[in-house]
């Protein structure tokens, strides 16, 4: 197990880390010190030169690491990341419910719920850190981030075990709505049914035919929203963009969706047309206490934009 990081949080970020590798005889000569190893294991945007001469990288003591320390095997080294601008997501996050175990929000649209690529301080766990004071919050479920709703986080590592588990073994009733165009000849209920796979580094997922089913949505007709319709969805599975995709097999693309039927060109600081896809409700029996848990969003179809 890696030793403690020396580097203390900052934006609710744990600091990067690196562990050189045992000497490798056939480059020895490449890794005369930590320096040249830094250089080559980290990408070429990143100014070495620079982080090292300002002591940005520092082992387990919280020593700095020089340019000409010599190269040692099994050593740790940490470092906080350069962060990027990013384009702020002003709408609110409104805490639903926050106890000693969980916080569960009801997130915008365009805020990611993990720090990633272009997404690190607009996210709802670097923020939430932040205000609420909880450095080891964390999410016990995806969301993705055009789709606004409820996030269930837990407050600290401890609790994250048993309520993941819930995810896993699918005993957390879902319940979203779209707003979708009507289709006269659609009969409703529906239950969707098919296999969904997405390829690594494409925008859209796919339907299998043939395969065997990993993908299940129950579809319903709710209400009339100007002259569109609003759908409750209740999945039964959680495949990548299962919802989206589900609603668009059946000749209803969900309003405002960025990749579904075609993907389109929306710059990241746009925040004027959110996905039409609320996550609406959420319920469980707590594995802790064995209570029932319900949560519902303050958010209401049609979701208004921004900028």
């Amino acid at each position: 197990m890696p030793p403690e990081s020396p580097l203390p949080a900052r934006h609710g970020l744990s600091a990067a880390r690196l562990r050189t590798p045992d000497r490798d005889r056939s480059r020895a000569d490449e890794w005369p010190t930590m320096g040249a190893w830094l250089r080559d294991r980290l990408p070429e945007h990143v100014d070495v030169a620079a982080m090292l001469a300002d002591g940005r990288f520092v082992d387990e003591d919280g020593r700095a690491v020089r340019e000409d320390d010599p190269y040692a095997p099994h050593r740790y080294v940490w470092f906080h990341r350069d962060l990027r601008d990013e384009p702020e997501v002003t709408a609110p996050i409104h805490v639903v419910h926050r106890d000693e175990r969980l916080v569960v929000v009801d997130k915008p649209a365009f805020l990611s719920s993990i720090p990633r690529g272009r997404h690190v301080m607009q996210s709802v766990v670097v923020r939430l850190r932040a205000e609420l004071g909880l450095p080891e919050l964390s999410p016990l479920h995806r969301l993705d981030r055009v789709t606004s709703g409820l996030l269930m986080l837990a407050t600290e590592q401890r609790w994250r075990g048993p309520y993941q588990t819930l995810f896993e073994r699918r005993a957390v009733s879902k319940t979203y709505w779209a707003l979708a165009p009507l289709r006269e000849d659609l009969e409703l209920p529906v239950v969707v049914r098919n296999h969904i796979h997405k390829e690594r580094g494409s925008w859209q997922a796919g339907v299998v035919p043939g395969a065997p089913v990993n993908a299940e949505t129950l579809v319903e007709l709710e209400s009339e929203v100007d002259g569109r319709r609003i759908y409750r969805l209740t999945p039964r599975t959680g495949r990548t963009h299962q919802l989206r995709l589900h609603l668009w097999g059946l000749g209803i693309p969900i309003v405002d969706d960025p990749l579904y039927p075609v993907v389109r060109a929306v710059e990241v600081d746009d925040f004027r047309h959110p996905l039409q896809l609320l996550a609406g409700e959420v319920a469980f029996t707590d594995p802790v206490d064995d209570s029932a848990r319900v949560f519902r969003s303050v958010r209401r179809l049609p979701l208004a934009g921004s900028g």
